[in-house]
């Protein structure tokens, strides 16, 4: 996680900017959600399936790379969920 940045709102056309400063940026032509709660306004990219699905894909190759250990699943005894009312 970055460090707070302290930043000045500009005026840009008929809209009130901020630029992002460097390294906190998303970049050029991402599309992004902004969100606003009272005082704080959250910034988020859109999600891109393509490129979360080529992470996927990454991922699982990567696991896949691994295989199964040579002596197999370990075995663990069965967990036992405790009792416990008003929960």
């Amino acid at each position: 996680m970055n460090a707070p940045v302290k930043a000045r709102t500009f005026k840009s056309g008929n809209s009130e900017a901020v630029r992002l400063p460097k390294g906190l940026g998303f970049g050029i032509g991402t599309e992004i959600i902004v969100e606003r709660s009272g005082d704080t306004l959250t910034i988020r990219a859109v999600a891109d399936p393509a490129r979360e699905r080529a992470e996927l894909d990454r991922f699982l190759a990567d696991m896949l790379a691994i295989g199964t250990p040579p002596d197999g699943v370990q075995p663990r005894p069965p967990f036992e969920w405790i009792d416990r009312p008003g929960l």
